[in-house]
């Protein structure tokens, strides 16, 4: 069984000191490709050097709308250039989040308009994160025409109603960990409702853990898990999970050998 962990965070403090051993452990359970998601500055460069230093791993940089108050003309115009960059495979993570709303929401709204703008342009997938705000997201993915570009819905957390709205925009959509919690019915709901050849795997790693270790620290091993409660849901098994969604995955984030401008 081949597993791709389609969101996970190697760049991060928890896990950036000793990567080839949670690469090693990742490796024991089946989870041989991975996306690391970048979010500011310092994260999207270590997504980088990642992505650059071991083949398995691939790059997604982005402002998350946690840190879009931190994003001005500077941090654009480098976003741009390091989005050339063959490492790269989305942009991401973009979106909306209302539930911290540690950055104001129209500032939110206009750096998400604008990286999807961007990746209009540069013909790149994106990786959306949305957190209480389902509206706006669907509304500004709807206005930027994102069926020409086409992009992941980042650990999914609507009901089937929004499920099927973004399916219609196009979107792929992407589950983690939530979807094995008992109290997450609206999820295993969508998860249920999710074509398979619309669906993909991720950890969020270190947040999100799956059962049976939901309470602990994540990790991209764990995405084995992940692909075995979707599986469950599905009433399919885990090895058709695992290689229709790693399918998915390859194909919505193709390996580039250089960047090609029209």
């Amino acid at each position: 069984m081949k597993i791709y962990d389609s969101h996970t965070h190697l760049n991060d403090d928890d896990f950036y000191d000793d990567v080839p051993a949670w690469l090693n452990r990742a490796q024991h359970l089946g989870v041989v490709e991975m996306n690391m998601v970048g979010s500011n500055e310092k994260l999207n460069e270590r997504a980088l050097r990642l992505a650059h230093d071991y083949p398995q791993l691939h790059a997604i940089i982005g402002w998350h709308p946690e840190d879009s108050r931190n994003f001005g003309p500077q941090q654009r115009e480098q976003l741009i250039k390091d989005l050339k960059r063959p490492e790269v495979v989305s942009l991401g993570e973009i979106g909306l989040d209302y539930h911290w709303d540690s950055s104001p929401r129209d500032v939110q709204q206009r750096v998400f308009a604008d990286q999807l703008a961007i990746a209009r342009r540069m013909h790149l997938p994106i990786s959306v994160h949305c957190r209480d705000a389902l509206a706006d997201t669907y509304s500004l993915l709807k206005q930027a025409h994102v069926e020409d570009f086409g992009g992941v819905m980042h650990s999914f957390n609507g009901d089937t109603v929004w499920l099927h709205r973004f399916l219609e925009l196009g979107m792929q959509v992407s589950y983690s960990g939530v979807a094995t919690f008992h109290n997450a019915a609206d999820v295993q709901a969508a998860v249920k409702e999710t074509p398979l050849d619309r669906l993909l795997v991720e950890t969020d790693a270190p947040y999100l853990t799956p059962e049976p270790y939901r309470g602990q620290r994540n990790e991209p091993a764990y995405s084995r898990y992940v692909v075995e409660g979707v599986a469950k849901l599905k009433g399919c098994s885990s090895e058709e999970v695992a290689a229709t969604s790693f399918r998915n995955a390859r194909e919505l984030f193709p390996v580039r050998e250089q960047y090609e401008e029209d």
